[in-house]
């Protein structure tokens, strides 16, 4: 099993990984298969019109999650990393006015967002909660391009054919392929005494084995770097998040007050202060690196930021904070599920915390056994965490619920240090349970708002 971690940390918009970047992606990827089926058939329809049919979790929570949005701007050919930068609402208004989609340059397609995408609030699909269903429809109605996706956590999607193939639903290459293809943290950790190399350095020579050192190198530091960016620029905005909850923005005031007052200031709240700070970004749609995914995105900066700011931290401690994380998270995701539709939010802050937890050891000295009881620390105590998030937004409880997941991987870390790294639980029995809680936790907790703090809301 292998994941890259330039894929697993990737550099998009918010505000959610699966129902904001997924479905872009997916969108763009159909005007692909458009594109062919024009090239080839002999005869193409005078008129033919894009469809978009949301599923599931995506067609419950897509409003608050901008996958309209999303899906607009894809089948218009951007792609997240093409509009991390650039003004937002601007571009979508003008993508919301155009009434087609240029296929290729002799088929503009008719396409309205607010007729063609449609929110299905019936039945999911059966193969994941996150369904998109793209069809290419002719004059009179008739299909003659169709393909369904799934958006599984994290930015990846899947088609209808890949998603039933996979054991889990993620495109990995074989673990044959890699010297050190460990597909579980038992694996890990014997390969590690096998080869007396840490977990960052396997992880290393895997990613080597597909780009120079240079190239990842470069890439890790873009990485740290966007995290940065956006943590810094929610550190000092101020305002009203948008969506209609009239959430302010939080933590640039706490963070002003933690440095009028350091002496007043513990770990816990500068932890929150970084935290929150990426994920009020998230919330505003802003750029976000996925870590590993959107609604989880602040975890992993808030603990990466507090150990390079207040502990000193380096480059290369950085780099190697983040390709222990990585490797942590892709057997995560690999035996169970990043994705809060899934499993609810033990899957994203759950396995942020978890990751960040084995990253903060690995940096801080920690042993392979240490790092790997750290991981298993964070995940055990955010079991069970339901995705319940208020009008369906990414704000309530999701941007607090960083900051305390990055707490929790503070403690977990703290405490797996000072121990032996001998424990009870494994990390591979935790990453199970937490797949099994999963499958049996009601759809109403997992990313719908059909349960939970979602509606226990008193309207006036």
């Amino acid at each position: 099993m292998f994941i890259s971690v330039l894929e697993l940390f990737k550099i998009g918009i918010g505000p959610s990984s699966s129902h904001t970047m997924g479905p872009m992606l997916a969108a763009r990827e159909f005007v692909y298969l458009a594109r062919k089926y024009f090239s080839t058939c002999h005869i193409a329809p005078d008129i033919s019109t894009v469809r978009c049919t949301l599923k599931g979790s995506l067609s419950r929570t897509g409003k608050g999650h901008a996958t309209d949005r999303a899906v607009a701007l894809g089948l218009h050919g951007y792609l997240p990393e093409d509009v991390a930068s650039q003004d937002l609402d601007s571009l979508v208004s003008r993508v919301w006015e155009n009434q087609t989609v240029l296929i290729d340059d002799a088929h503009p397609t008719l396409f309205s967002a607010s007729r063609d995408i449609i929110f299905d609030q019936g039945e999911s699909l059966a193969e994941h909660p996150n369904g998109m269903i793209f069809e290419l429809l002719g004059e009179k109605a008739d299909v003659l391009v169709s393909e369904t996706y799934f958006s599984i956590g994290g930015g990846f999607i899947a088609t209808y054919a890949e998603i039933r193939q996979l054991v889990a639903p993620l495109k990995m290459e074989a673990v044959t392929l890699f010297p050190y293809g460990f597909d579980s943290a038992k694996l890990m950790l014997e390969m590690s005494v096998d080869s007396g190399l840490s977990i960052a350095q396997m992880k290393r020579v895997n990613e080597c084995e597909h780009m120079s050192e240079h190239v990842l190198n470069e890439g890790l530091d873009l990485i740290w770097q966007s995290m940065k960016r956006c943590m810094e620029k929610g550190l000092s905005a101020d305002g009203i998040l948008p969506g209609g909850l009239n959430m302010p923005r939080r933590a640039a005031a706490l963070h002003r007050q933690l440095q009028d007052q350091p002496d007043k200031a513990n770990v816990n709240d500068w932890l929150c202060a970084y935290a929150m700070a990426v994920n009020e970004e998230n919330a505003a749609g802003h750029m976000v690196v996925t870590a590993p995914t959107n609604g989880a995105a602040g975890v992993i900066p808030a603990i990466l930021y507090y150990f390079i700011t207040h502990e000193g931290g380096t480059t290369e401690q950085v780099r190697e904070f983040l390709l222990t994380a990585s490797a942590v998270g892709g057997i995560i995701k690999h035996r169970s599920s990043i994705s809060g539709a899934e499993v609810g939010c033990q899957g994203e802050v759950g396995s942020a915390a978890s990751m960040a937890a084995a990253g903060l050891c690995a940096v801080r000295g920690g042993s392979p056994l240490q790092i790997e009881h750290a991981a298993e620390i964070a995940l055990e105590h955010h079991l069970g965490m339901t995705c319940d998030p208020v009008h369906g937004l990414v704000q309530v409880p999701c941007i607090e619920r960083n900051g305390f997941g990055a707490i929790k991987a503070h403690a977990s870390t703290s405490l797996a240090i000072r121990g032996t790294g001998e424990h009870f639980m494994p990390l591979d029995s935790c990453i199970s349970a937490m797949k099994q809680t999963g499958a049996e936790m009601s759809e109403k907790f997992k990313e719908t708002s059909l349960g939970g703090l979602a509606v226990s809301i008193t309207e006036c």
